[in-house]
């Protein structure tokens, strides 16, 4: 492909979780390790009460596996452009959780129809050309007071670019910077629209006793990585 548009994460699909948990090992934790901190981190602002949700570019649906046990009352759809990546999704059968392949540009359903989007780790493999493409069709599917959860790698941060630039999918990965996201999110009239620094301690070692501060340190700009939430 001589144009980057979306990173091909085919050769990957069938054994993603075992390269990532490789690769992440300095860290202390493994992959989905990592996919439950992101719903944990929903769970300080959402409640289970019936919600639709939408995960954009949902892989093989780890995030699926903790949106179903921490919200079992929401409608669950997720959709990704890597096929191999879909079908490993609708293997795990997560009740209440569908899975289908897109085009990365339009959202398959139809407008105002999402309570929550959410996006973890997504935007970075993705060129920057396409973001607006991208971050418009998210707006235009969630419903009026909406919101959107946008997870990225924080360029900040060195241990995170480490682990990118060592990770065998991440060949091609250019992270954002929060205020490029934040402006991102402003230009497609996004409200609200806060971000929270996050895992700024390794999880083994004399370090992982300082986890307990992360909470606390939120507002810093030099955690692993960091999330916006922002309403329509």
């Amino acid at each position: 492909m001589n144009e980057r548009t979306f990173d091909d994460f085919d050769e990957f699909a069938t054994n993603y979780r075992s390269i990532h948990t490789e690769n992440l090992k300095l860290s202390g934790a493994d992959s989905l390790y990592f996919a439950q901190h992101k719903i944990l981190q929903l769970k300080q602002t959402e409640e289970d009460n019936g919600l639709t949700l939408l995960d954009v570019g949902c892989g093989d649906g780890a995030a699926e596996i903790f949106l179903n046990e921490f919200f079992p009352s929401w409608k669950l759809e997720g959709i990704d452009i890597t096929k191999q990546s879909i079908a490993e999704a609708q293997n795990r059968k997560i009740p209440a959780a569908n899975f289908q392949l897109y085009n990365g540009t339009e959202i398959p359903f139809e407008d105002n129809k999402f309570d929550i989007v959410f996006m973890a780790a997504v935007l970075h493999h993705i060129d920057f050309s396409l973001h607006n493409i991208v971050i418009s069709e998210i707006h235009r599917a969630l419903k009026p007071g909406g919101r959107i959860y946008i997870f990225e790698h924080n360029p900040l941060n060195p241990f995170t670019r480490y682990l990118v630039k060592t990770c065998p999918f991440d060949k091609n990965a250019k992270l954002l910077s929060s205020n490029y996201c934040k402006q991102i999110l402003k230009e497609k009239l996004f409200k609200q629209i806060k971000v929270k620094y996050i895992l700024f301690f390794p999880r083994k070692g004399l370090l992982s006793k300082l986890i307990w501060m992360e909470e606390k340190l939120g507002w810093l700009p030099i955690g692993g990585q960091y999330f916006y939430r922002a309403i329509k």
